[in-house]
C-alpha cells in the first residue's frame, strides 16, 4: 500500500492543462483525467489545495497586443480562472469528492470568498479547496498566487503540473540537447534565469523555504508517485 510523504499539498494547474488536444477552452476528457489524478491522491487521505490558471480562456498578460488596459485584462484573466475552478469542482464532486472554490474576488453567488482559516478547516475535513481569481490583484500571476496560498494554508510542498518531465537547462521542445535537472536550489534557478515560474513566485518560495516539484501531468500516476515520495520530476528547494 502506498504511504504518503506529505499531509497537505498545493497543486498548481495551468489553464492550458485543461485544454487537452483542444486549441481553446476545456477538454471534457482532460478535465476528467485531471480529476482522477487528484482523486488518486485524496484517496491517500492527503489534503489537496489547488490553484488553476486561466490561459485556456484568456491571458491578461498578453492582452497588450489588443491595446487593452493591463489592469482590466488581468481582471478578465482572473475571471477565467474562476470558470476553470468551477468546472473542476463540478467534475470532482461528481466523482464523490467534496470540493470548495474560494475566490480572491468577491462573488458570493458562485463561490466562497478566500478566508484562510476557513480554507484550512475545509482541508482538515478532507475537502479539496480550489483557489480562484489569483491573488485578486493585477500584475500578479497565478504562479505567485499558488506560492502565496501554499504558504497561507501551510502546504508542505508546491506541485507544479507541466507538459514536460521537469526542469531542463533549455527548452526541451526546441533543443534536443537540453539536459534534465532532477534537483536544484532556488538561488541557482534565479542566477541561471531558468523559466520555472515568474521571479516573484520563485523569490517568494525561496524566502519562505517552500519546496517545489515540477512534473509531467500527462503521465498517469505521477501526482500520486510524488506524494508517496518517489523520485519523479524536478525538485527545487533551498540547500
Amino acid at each position: 500500500m502506498d504511504t504518503p510523504q506529505y499531509k497537505r499539498v498545493l497543486l498548481k494547474l495551468s489553464g492550458e492543462a485543461l485544454m487537452g488536444r483542444e486549441s481553446f477552452g476545456i477538454s471534457p476528457e482532460m478535465i476528467q483525467y485531471v480529476a482522477d489524478e487528484i482523486l488518486s491522491v485524496s484517496d491517500l487521505n492527503v489534503q489537496v489545495a489547488i490553484v488553476v490558471g486561466g490561459g485556456n480562456i484568456f491571458r491578461g498578460i498578453g492582452a497588450g497586443t489588443y491595446g487593452m488596459d493591463r489592469t482590466s485584462a488581468d481582471h478578465m484573466g482572473m475571471l477565467a480562472t474562476v470558470i476553470n475552478s468551477l468546472a473542476l469542482q463540478s467534475i470532482l464532486e461528481r466523482k464523490g469528492l467534496q470540493t470548495r472554490v474560494q475566490t480572491a474576488i468577491s462573488m458570493h453567488e458562485v463561490a466562497e470568498p478566500f478566508i484562510r482559516r476557513r480554507a484550512i478547516r475545509h482541508l482538515e475535513k478532507g475537502r479539496v479547496v480550489i483557489f480562484a481569481a489569483g491573488t485578486g490583484n493585477p500584475y500578479f500571476t497565478t504562479d505567485t498566487a499558488a506560492v502565496l496560498r501554499a504558504q497561507e494554508v501551510q502546504a508542505e510542498v508546491l506541485l507544479k503540473a507541466t507538459k514536460v518531465d521537469g526542469l531542463y537547462d533549455n527548452d526541451p521542445v526546441t533543443h534536443e540537447d537540453a539536459k534534465f535537472i532532477s534537483d536544484i536550489d532556488y538561488q541557482t534557478v534565479i542566477e541561471n534565469h531558468f523559466n520555472v515560474m515568474d521571479m516573484t513566485a520563485i523569490s517568494l518560495a525561496m524566502d519562505n523555504d517552500l519546496p517545489l516539484v515540477i512534473f509531467n501531468l500527462k503521465t498517469a500516476g505521477n501526482l500520486r508517485c510524488i506524494v508517496c515520495g518517489e523520485n519523479v520530476g524536478s525538485r527545487i528547494a533551498n540547500r
